[in-house]
């Protein structure tokens, strides 16, 4: 076979990104403070643009009346792990699953287990609190406030200790985390300690660290839930009632206590159900994180996108906040410096900016045009929600909104995640409005969200003694013409934060 050259014509179609696109694309999935971040760097990268002063500085009224700032954890002492709508798994704490990897100085790998689930047992009973606000001048900043280290080195100022002990004391606060554990063991802090003080023991560091764990928070700088606990219950008064049972089913019986195993309980310690629930009551009195009590976290805060707004015949009006972004604009001074321009040089880098500028601005009213579009369509569908709440939300998917506005999937997607919309009835990502659906009896369709929240609602009436079983649930909404698996009860029992039936069970 020869080789030879030859030259051919063929059409094809390809889809070229220009760069107002690819700018409009990713303004479009921007959050409302990573878009603000963006517009101060293009405003000081190019002349041509600056930000609209008039809306720097809106009087705070205003802006109230807008959204509320979010508080992202409610610090609350009193809760209760036995209430109904705990769960084993409501809440992660930060550091806390790194327990499971620190052996020593941990009893046995069956009390660490023990400590695991009745930790996230007290973890259920915290509860996290929603309210908005908005600040005039510092709306992202978080609220800064002391440490936990910082809270512990103040004491650690105000002791006498020196020399070695000091030192331990100052690796083992740099060693705690924000739930107020230690995370290093003592044969490690020593390893640390040894090439300065090589006389230190073991037995040195667990002086120091017992020391820390009667600073304030009391019981910071334990080494597992069981110890943390049993610290506490020492430092009551001796003479508080029933403080010996707790402090036995604390030392001897965690386990059957995370397992809610009442019986076996009353049967090991030879007491009557009255007595036991008297002590479980004084543990539960106990802080299972001393450190979250010491610190206040930084609060993020939500500046919602779009605001909706029920007028006086009913319906509601959908609107951007002017607020959320600055107002960009044409720098007028450098304008008329170009069109000035005489130099070629001069007259490149205008007309450069200017063609950025307005592609810019251009890119900022699109997005807004996007996201007012999808967001009423979003509020059209799911208007029983803006009056009666969860428990009438329709279900709705990506594509229902993208047909809808003639826009794809992905646009939809982009435009709804991390963007927030306030409604009478709170401050929601828009993205929350999605929710699958299931069928009912009578051919319609309901909402998983809806469905949840009327699982959340028939667990806050059931008889603690008794609760319900997903099994009884799902034959309770089958009545209701909800056709829904006791699988699917369970799935969407756990996702709402509520333990199983056994584990809601409760001593009165």
């Amino acid at each position: 076979m020869k080789n030879s050259l030859q030259l051919r014509q063929a059409q094809t179609v390809s889809l070229a990104m220009t760069p107002q696109l690819q700018q409009a694309i990713k303004l479009l999935q921007l959050s409302t403070i990573e878009l603000q971040q963006e517009i101060q760097q293009i405003v000081e990268q190019n002349p041509l643009l600056e930000m609209d002063e008039k809306l720097d500085n809106p009087n705070l009224e205003s802006l109230e009346t807008l959204a509320e700032k979010e508080i992202t954890r409610d610090q609350s002492s009193e809760f209760d792990p036995f209430d109904n709508d705990c769960s084993v798994k409501s809440l992660d704490i930060d550091g806390f699953d790194s327990q499971k990897d620190i052996t020593v100085d941990s009893p046995s790998i069956s009390k660490q287990k023990a400590d695991s689930e009745l930790h996230d047992q007290y973890s259920a009973g915290l509860r996290q609190g929603k309210s908005y606000s908005i600040d005039s001048d510092s709306v992202y900043e978080g609220e800064t406030s002391e440490t936990l280290q910082d809270h512990l080195f103040w004491q650690l100022d105000l002791s006498p200790l020196t020399g070695a002990d000091k030192l331990i004391a100052e690796i083992i606060i740099d060693s705690i985390n924000d739930s107020g554990y230690l995370t290093e063991p003592l044969s490690s802090i020593l390893e640390t300690v040894k090439p300065e003080y090589p006389t230190v023991t073991e037995e040195d560091i667990s002086t120091v660290l017992k020391l820390i764990q009667h600073y304030d928070p009391i019981a910071v700088g334990s080494r597992n839930v069981q110890e943390c606990l049993s610290i506490q219950l020492d430092a009551l008064d001796e003479n508080t009632e029933y403080l010996d049972l707790a402090k036995s089913i604390v030392k001897n019986h965690l386990n059957l206590l995370s397992n809610r195993d009442y019986r076996t309980l009353c049967q090991r310690l030879s007491v009557k159900e009255k007595e036991l629930k008297a002590a479980v009551d004084l543990i539960t009195k106990l802080n299972p994180r001393p450190g979250h009590f010491a610190i206040h976290e930084k609060s993020d805060y939500i500046i919602p996108d779009i605001k909706v707004i029920k007028t006086e015949d009913g319906d509601f009006d959908v609107e951007l906040n002017p607020f959320s972004v600055p107002n960009v604009r044409l720098n007028n001074h450098y304008k008329n410096l170009a069109n000035s321009a005489t130099n070629e040089r001069d007259k490149n880098f205008f007309k450069s900016n200017l063609q950025e500028a307005n592609w810019f601005i251009q890119s900022l009213a699109k997005r807004n045009d996007t996201l007012l579009k999808v967001a009423k369509c979003i509020v059209s569908h799911q208007k029983e929600f803006m009056l009666y709440g969860e428990s009438a939300m329709h279900p709705m998917v990506l594509n229902d909104v993208a047909t809808e506005v003639n826009m794809h999937e992905s646009t939809v997607s982009r435009v709804t995640t991390e963007k927030y919309i306030h409604t009478p009835r709170g401050t929601y990502e828009l993205k929350y409005f999605f929710s699958s659906s299931v069928s009912t009896e009578s051919g319609d369709a309901a909402s998983s969200k809806a469905i949840r929240a009327r699982i959340k609602e028939l667990i806050s009436k059931e008889n603690p003694r008794k609760p319900y079983s997903d099994s009884l649930l799902a034959d309770m909404l089958n009545k209701e013409g909800i056709v829904v698996a006791r699988r699917t009860i369970a799935k969407y029992r756990e996702s709402i934060g509520i333990a199983s039936s056994s584990q809601r069970k409760r001593l009165v």
